[in-house]
């Protein structure tokens, strides 16, 4: 045979080869399982409260570790507002809930110096959510434990996309029944568990079971703890182990916290101690491990995403203060870090890679569009998240800023304000009378160092973005109170 001829021969066969490799590619992608979606949101979980973000966690949350150990963890990844319904909103709906004018917990209305600005207390049922995107694309829906997103059934789970609702309605916490403990009388948890059974492993155990029922089939199944949140009570056999684990750390618990109103002297947990709280939290990381072992007992750890993050910073400044937020300053209830930075942790197979980090700045707003951009299903209007793919790849995602509007008196303690964040700045607007504070995250995650004086720009640059933003949201703030009118911004 001739050499030319060997050539055209040897081109033919590569060609050959790589038509049949496509071939073998796309009929593999063909017959690859859809994506199925586990959201595991923790309530008042704070930053530190998980030893994969904190080596020096007082709790024990191993099987949250072993999570991260197979997923992304994010060190910059927040909550759209510090307290809990609205973020609810942000997850539920990719959108900043001040849009909706759902800027508070449903339905708090504390006054301080001034009243506070105008709160609808549901999520209308034109919001589109994660449910309502997937239903189109043949997904099972399940939702299990702490909705509070509507004041009665017309506006809980089953309204909103999703097939299975185990215990969420309008209350905001465990507060019915024994609580924590059953008999819970949860008029949306039936049928009700036996004596002594606890509330975080029901739950567990409800999801666990339409996981198993679902496994050959495309699902969501959206796991929202009413754990850690109050009121403090914890399994028996936990507490006496933290209360014997307490003994061993000494130093001083509390410190004193800035004055917004009241006349009581407020005080900040400094230092993680609660044996209660602890042993909350690792009934909860128990939870968490029930939910993912059955994920692999089903054999569909390769086709499903996990996402496990919080509502808002942990409860740090009062009702019973159990955990510290140290070094983030603040807590729940607070626009400080401590109030608003959460636990994120993400595993999206073939994509993200086993115990890598990211610091790429993300929020809850983005779990809607990432969900969506994987099923490639169409995005509902107004979205105010990213799809979080590129992070999720160890690359950087295009966004300018994040922002927080929080016109309200906490039950916490915290004052109404804004924040923005640009990069590694953060810029916080207190809504009372206007003023700044500037810091910068990468060298003062405590917040610590005001720099609005020493840099006078880049406050006025985010400043001015963060009121951009104020207009484009339609955002409400604090009303006149006695007479006495409040801030109000302006340029």
């Amino acid at each position: 045979m001739r050499p030319e001829s060997k050539s055209r021969c040897l081109i033919v066969c590569v060609l050959l080869l790589g038509v049949a490799t496509l071939r073998s590619t796309a009929a593999a992608e063909t017959d690859s399982p859809p994506l199925n979606f586990v959201v595991l949101l923790v309530d008042d979980l704070g930053f530190m409260d998980i030893g994969a973000n904190n080596p020096n966690c007082f709790y024990e949350t191993p099987n949250i570790d072993r999570f991260s150990d197979s997923a992304m963890r994010f060190t910059n990844g927040y909550a759209a507002n510090p307290v809990c319904s609205p973020t609810r909103f942000s997850l539920m709906t990719g959108r900043y809930p001040t849009r909706a004018q759902a800027t508070n917990f449903f339905s708090g209305k504390r006054e301080g110096t001034f009243r506070p600005a105008p709160l609808n207390d549901k999520m209308p049922l034109e919001e589109v959510t994660i449910a309502e995107v997937l239903k189109p694309k043949g997904y099972q829906t399940f939702f299990a434990g702490k909705w509070h997103l509507g004041p009665d059934p017309n506006f809980y789970p089953p309204a909103q996309g999703f097939d299975v609702n185990m215990g969420g309605y309008h209350r905001g916490g465990p507060y019915t029944g024994k609580k924590y403990f059953s008999p819970f009388q949860n008029p949306e948890l039936k049928p009700d568990s036996p004596p002594g059974d606890h509330l975080p492993d029901r739950l567990a155990r409800e999801t666990a079971a339409f996981i198993k029922q679902n496994a050959d089939q495309p699902f969501l199944a959206y796991l929202a703890f009413y754990s850690v949140h109050t009121p403090l009570m914890g399994r028996p056999d936990l507490v006496k182990k933290y209360q014997a684990k307490a003994v061993e750390i000494e130093g001083e618990e509390f410190a004193d916290e800035e004055q917004v109103f009241g006349d009581r002297p407020r005080k900040v947990r400094i230092l993680q101690k609660h044996a209660v709280y602890a042993a909350m939290v690792e009934a909860m990381d128990q939870a968490v491990g029930k939910v993912l072992d059955q994920i692999d007992a089903a054999g569909i750890a390769d086709h499903t995403v996990v996402v496990l993050t919080s509502d808002n910073g942990g409860l740090s400044t009062s009702e019973g203060s159990p955990t510290s937020n140290l070094p983030l300053r603040g807590g729940k209830g607070w626009v400080y870090e401590g109030g608003i930075r959460e636990p994120w942790i993400i595993r999206y197979p073939g994509v993200t890679q086993p115990g890598s980090v990211s610091d790429e700045p993300i929020c809850s707003i983005d779990l809607l569009p990432t969900i969506a951009a994987a099923v490639d299903a169409t995005l509902p209007p107004s979205i105010d998240g990213i799809n979080l793919a590129p992070a999720l790849r160890g690359n950087s995602l295009d966004r300018d800023a994040l922002f927080w509007h929080y016109p309200h008196y906490s039950n916490q303690g915290g004052f109404p304000g804004g924040a923005i964040r640009m990069g590694n700045y953060k810029l916080v607007e207190r809504y009372e009378d206007g003023r700044i504070h500037l810091y910068d995250l990468s060298k003062d995650v405590g917040e610590k160092q005001d720099l609005a004086e020493s840099m006078p720009a880049k406050a006025e640059q985010m400043r001015h973005r963060l009121h951009d933003w104020y207009q484009d949201v339609n955002a409400q703030f604090l009303r006149e109170k006695n007479g006495n009118q409040p801030w109000v911004p302006s340029e």
